[in-house]
C-alpha cells in the first residue's frame, strides 16, 4: 500500500484538492495535525483510524522522530495511510523529511500538494501577494526555525534588500525580532504590515499596522504576516461575509444538518452540526409498505416533510400508481423532494404549516364532496391537518413513515455549546429532544427558529426567541439571521 503526504490547505475546508479527497476516501489510518481541519476526517471511511499528532505551542508534542517511525510501520502493515498536513506538505512543513524516511524504509508515498497559507490566507484577507507596478515578487520565508540553530540562518538583511512582498509563515511568536531585523536591514519603519490569525477560517483576524507597531499588537498564533505595499491593500471579501465568525449550532437531522451547515459556512459563519433528531423506520413497517402499493385507492396524498417523501417512496415500486393521484406538499423543501422523483406537486400552501395546507385543500373538494387522503407522515407529529380535514369530511388515513429519536448525547457538546452564540430549530423535535438531552441551561444566546410552531414549542421549554424566520424554510431562516445581524 502507500503512504500519501497530503496537503490540507490552510484551514477552510473547501480548498483541499480534488485528489486529497479522493485518497481520503480509501484511507485506512488518517494521521493529522493541529492544522488540519478535524471536518476532512470525515472524508475518510467510517471504520479510518484517526490519530492525532498535532503539536500545541508550547504544550504535548510528537516527535518528528516519532511520526516518520509511525508513517514507516503502518505503511510496511500494508495500510493505506494518509498524512494530513496544514498548507503545503513540502512548504515549512516538514513532509520532505517524512518522504525521506519512508524512502528509506522503502515504503510507497505520494506527495499530494496543497495550497499553501503563504498566497492562501493573504487572499482571504483581501492581500494580493503581488501588484503590478509596486510588488513584482514575494518571499516566503519561515518565522520558526530549528531552535538549535539559534538566531537562526534566514539573512533578513537579504529579504530585505530582495524588495517586493515578504510572506513571513509561523513568525507570530518572532514578531517583534523579525521586525527589528528588517528595520535594521533598511525597510522604513512605517512599511505596510498585516498579521492574518487563523487565517480562511470562519475566526480569521487580520491585524494592520507597520514594521514599527505590528508587535506592540501581538500577534497569535497561527498568523501569517504580510510585509510590504500590499499590505495596505484591503479588497476584504471573506471578513465581509453576512454571517461571518458567528458560531452557530446545528441541530436538524443528518444529513439536512451537512447541507444547513454548508448554507451557513458560505455566509461566513462557524456551523457547529450537533444533530438533536434521528430517523427511524416506524414500527409497523409493513403497513407503510401495503399502503404504498394501494395508493391508487386516494385521491391526495399528503407529504408534509422531505423524510416522509423518501420513506413513501422507498416502497413505491411503480410511479405509474400514482397516475390518477394528486399530490401535495407542505413546503418548497418537501415539494423539492417530490420533484427529484420526478414528482410535481399540485398543491403547495402559500404558508408552510399545516394550517395553511389544511385551509388549501379545503377547497379542492371535488364534485363528489371531499375524497380520501393519506398522509405518510412521522409516528408522532401534531394533528392538526388530519384532525381538521376529518371534520371537514374528508376520509383520512394516516400512516407512520417514519420514527423521530434523540440520538445519543455528543461527549464534545459541553465544549461546543458554551463558545456558540446562535442556535438554530427546524422543527418542534428538535426542540424537544435538545432540551431533554443537554438542558435549557445549555442553549445558546440567541434562539432561531424556522416558523411560529417551532418557536412556540420552543417558549414552552422556557427559551427567549430572538430569530423567527418569516418564510418557513432553511433558506428563510438562514434570511432571518442575516437580517437579524445586520441590525
Amino acid at each position: 500500500m502507500t503512504v500519501y503526504l497530503v496537503g490540507a490547505g490552510p484551514g477552510d475546508p473547501s480548498l483541499l484538492t480534488l485528489r486529497g479527497a479522493e485518497v481520503l476516501a480509501g484511507a485506512d489510518v488518517v494521521v493529522y495535525d493541529r492544522l488540519s481541519v478535524t471536518s476532512l476526517l470525515d472524508l475518510a471511511p467510517a471504520d479510518a483510524e484517526h490519530i492525532s499528532v498535532g503539536k500545541q505551542p508550547g504544550g504535548p508534542r510528537t516527535s518528528q522522530w516519532d511520526i516518520n517511525a509511525l508513517l514507516v510501520a503502518r505503511g510496511q502493515a500494508g495500510q493505506q495511510v494518509v498524512r494530513l498536513k496544514g498548507g503545503d506538505p513540502f512548504v515549512f512543513a516538514r513532509g520532505g523529511e517524512e518522504a525521506a524516511a519512508l524512502a528509506a524504509a522503502g515504503v510507497a508515498f505520494e506527495v499530494v500538494p496543497g495550497i499553501t497559507s503563504a498566497v492562501a490566507v493573504p487572499a482571504y484577507a483581501g492581500i494580493p501577494v503581488t501588484m503590478r507596478y509596486s510588488s513584482t515578487s514575494f518571499t516566503v520565508v519561515t518565522g520558526h526555525e530549528d531552535p538549535a540553530k539559534g538566531e537562526g540562518s534566514v539573512n533578513w538583511e537579504a529579504v530585505a534588500a530582495l524588495g517586493g512582498t515578504v510572506v513571513v509563515l509561523m513568525g507570530a511568536a518572532r514578531c517583534r525580532t523579525i521586525c527589528d531585523r528588517l528595520i535594521a536591514a533598511g525597510l522604513a519603519s512605517d512599511t505596510p504590515v498585516a498579521a492574518v490569525q487563523w487565517g480562511t477560517r470562519p475566526n480569521q483576524r487580520t491585524l494592520r499596522a507597520t514594521l514599527a507597531t505590528l508587535a506592540d499588537l501581538d500577534p497569535q498564533p497561527p498568523a501569517t504576516i504580510v510585509i510590504g505595499e500590499v499590505a495596505a491593500a484591503d479588497l476584504a471579501w471573506f471578513e465581509n461575509r453576512p454571517l461571518f465568525g458567528r458560531r452557530m449550532v446545528v441541530t436538524r437531522a443528518q444529513p439536512q444538518a451537512a447541507a444547513m451547515a454548508a448554507d451557513l459556512r458560505r455566509r461566513g459563519a462557524e456551523a457547529i452540526e450537533l444533530p438533536a433528531i434521528a430517523f427511524q423506520p416506524p414500527e409497523d413497517p409493513d403497513r407503510l409498505a401495503r399502503t404504498a402499493a394501494d395508493v391508487g385507492r386516494y385521491d391526495w396524498v399528503v407529504f408534509t416533510s422531505p423524510t416522509g417523501v423518501a420513506r413513501f417512496f422507498e416502497h413505491l415500486h411503480d410511479a405509474r400508481s400514482l397516475g390518477g393521484v394528486r399530490v401535495a406538499a407542505i413546503g418548497p423543501g418537501t415539494a423539492a423532494a417530490l420533484a427529484e422523483r420526478n414528482v410535481i406537486a399540485d398543491l403547495v400552501p402559500e404558508q408552510y404549516v399545516a394550517e395553511s395546507l389544511l385551509e388549501t385543500l379545503s377547497n379542492e373538494v371535488g364534485p363528489d364532496g371531499p375524497g380520501r387522503v393519506l398522509i405518510p407522515r412521522a409516528e408522532t407529529a401534531r394533528d392538526v391537518l388530519p384532525d381538521g380535514l376529518a371534520a371537514a369530511g374528508w376520509d383520512v388515513d394516516v400512516v407512520p413513515a417514519y420514527r423521530t429519536v434523540a440520538p445519543s448525547p455528543d461527549p464534545d457538546a459541553a465544549a461546543l455549546l458554551a463558545e456558540a452564540e446562535v442556535i438554530t430549530f427546524t422543527s418542534s423535535s428538535t426542540v424537544i429532544n435538545f432540551t431533554d438531552t443537554y438542558g435549557t441551561d445549555a442553549v445558546p444566546e440567541v434562539v432561531a427558529t424556522i416558523g411560529p410552531v417551532t418557536s412556540a414549542t420552543a417558549r414552552s421549554h422556557g427559551l427567549e426567541v430572538a430569530v423567527e424566520a418569516t418564510d418557513h424554510t432553511v433558506n428563510g431562516l438562514i434570511a432571518a439571521l442575516e437580517d437579524f445581524f445586520a441590525r
